[in-house]
């Protein structure tokens, strides 16, 4: 997003523009305008007038443009020359820029959606104007959106790197382990119980990678290098149907450049190959 200016925001005062862009989700699918060449771009405020709307949250602004999430009932129509389509298939149909604040503006629905109520006594909530928060006005309970830190990793082998299959994933896809990180548990030690827990291995020399947002649901994904230090693989047979070390230049099927399990491949094959 390095060419464009987002300002991200909680409060908006007045009314929003009418050429502000728009991130209207049903059911967790964006409206988006369905343009030639497999690209596609948001409709501005002005555009989905008849959509009805249960409710509206203020991002902040694009390049000094208002940005606004909608919540959009399931009965509303869909606009002539709009479609609703899922985030994972907008990639890269939908510039950049706009596909990373996607993934903010849903998980603001949804979490705007899902605490309407307070969580301890029951009482509607209402919004904090200086801050993304609800606040109960009867026993003063504040709930932010959530967020579920999850580990991925690169366990390498010399030339070779760890890939693993879930049951979800495509046809003959492989990619590296992950998994949630559990109350109490750093980051690091996160590897090491995912990756013994999983496929039955030890690993050390953990070392931190990147991090990338990911809306699906709420996770932020903290990527991490690791060393294979002994064990056979033996997978769960419930996270992991299958798994195995494949060298740099015999790889499986792998994710979509959309991941950062993506960047974690490449990266591992990069310096393979430098070494070559």
């Amino acid at each position: 997003m390095s060419e464009h200016r987002f300002e991200p925001g909680v409060y908006l005062d007045g009314e929003p523009t009418a050429d502000a862009w728009v991130f209207a989700f049903r059911d967790r699918r964006l409206l988006v305008h369905q343009e030639g060449d497999a690209k596609v771009r948001l409709p501005e405020l002005a555009e989905v007038g008849a959509l009805r709307i249960l409710r509206r949250q203020y991002l902040g602004t694009l390049d000094g443009r208002q940005l606004l999430s909608l919540e959009v009932a399931e009965e509303s129509e869909t606009p002539d020359g709009m479609a609703f389509l899922s985030l994972r298939s907008l990639y890269p149909a939908l510039d950049e820029p706009f596909f990373q604040i996607a993934g903010r503006a849903v998980q603001i629905v949804d979490w705007d959606r899902d605490h309407q109520y307070c969580g301890r006594c029951a009482a509607p909530t209402g919004d904090d104007p200086g801050e993304r928060a609800k606040v109960c006005g009867e026993c003063g309970l504040r709930a932010y959106p959530r967020l579920a830190p999850a580990v991925i990793v690169a366990v390498e082998r010399g030339r070779e790197i760890l890939l693993a299959r879930s049951p979800h994933f495509p046809p003959g896809m492989y990619s590296t382990l992950a998994g949630f990180v559990e109350p109490g548990e750093s980051l690091e030690e996160a590897v090491v119980r995912e990756i013994e827990e999983e496929v039955g291995v030890l690993v050390g020399d953990v070392r931190y990678f990147a991090s990338q947002p990911w809306p699906f649901p709420h996770s932020l994904m903290v990527g991490f290098l690791a060393r294979y230090l002994e064990g056979e693989i033996r997978v769960d047979g419930v996270e992991i149907e299958d798994a195995a070390f494949y060298d740099a230049d015999e790889l499986p099927e792998i994710p979509p450049r959309i991941s950062i399990a993506r960047a974690l491949i490449e990266d591992f094959c990069g310096r393979v190959r430098a070494k070559s």
